[in-house]
């Protein structure tokens, strides 16, 4: 589900995305939470019970709140470091590689581990074969970025359908063995499609995408 854009840093304007799972016993799991309108809502409650709100990293937590004031018996699951810059949104639990959720048997989690500042936990959907990844992997729409915005994520590595890990996460990893375990364990999942937080998806072919994406780490 599409939801407003943000601006990075106050400038870098991002379009945002939440992905919306209905779990088996009907009750709902939200990752990465946007802000919740009336009509978004109404497409929410029409799927189930909201039981589940997932941060995958200290970065995006904009929607943790003003979700949980609406289902207040929801669990909040957020990355391990996010209570470090988020004390005032309460966490029921960290998403270390040893937890065990009550979706633990549809969708497995895996913290990728060897970044100086990004503590993003992975997913996958079992059923549908489906990765969502949040900030590791950007594939901004070329089509809406201005020249010079553009321009920047182009730079970064991060533009159009050949968007990968953007420059600056590849320039700050501190532990590139234990990156390189996290992005083993993510790439003998079984998917075949890949959600992400910030532009194009990927329909089929997904596993040989991140791959590509990740080769900086696994040819290493």
């Amino acid at each position: 589900m599409s939801g407003d854009d943000v601006r990075v840093f106050g400038m870098l304007p991002f379009t945002t995305r939440m992905t919306v799972v209905r779990l088996e016993s009907g009750a709902v799991w939200l990752h990465s939470p946007i802000r919740p309108t009336p009509e978004r809502r109404r497409i929410v409650d029409r799927l189930g019970p909201v039981a589940h709100l997932v941060a995958p990293n200290k970065i995006h937590s904009l929607g943790i709140k003003p979700w949980k004031a609406l289902y207040p018996s929801a669990t909040v699951w957020a990355s391990p470091a996010f209570n470090k810059r988020h004390p005032d949104i309460a966490v029921d639990v960290a998403l270390t590689n040893d937890v065990e959720a009550p979706w633990s048997g549809e969708i497995e989690h895996c913290v990728i581990d060897g970044h100086a500042f990004l503590d993003e936990v992975a997913f996958l959907h079992k059923p549908s074969r489906t990765l969502i990844i949040t900030d590791w992997i950007q594939k901004h729409e070329a089509a809406d970025a201005s020249w010079i915005w553009g321009g920047v994520k182009h730079m970064a590595g991060i533009l159009g359908r050949d968007g990968g890990v953007s420059l600056d996460i590849k320039l700050s990893v501190r532990d590139k063995t234990a990156m390189r375990r996290s992005i083993d364990t993510i790439l003998g999942w079984d998917f075949d499609s890949l959600i992400i937080a910030h532009g194009h998806c990927v329909q089929g072919g997904a596993k040989e995408e991140v791959s590509r994406v990740f080769d900086w780490v696994t040819d290493a």
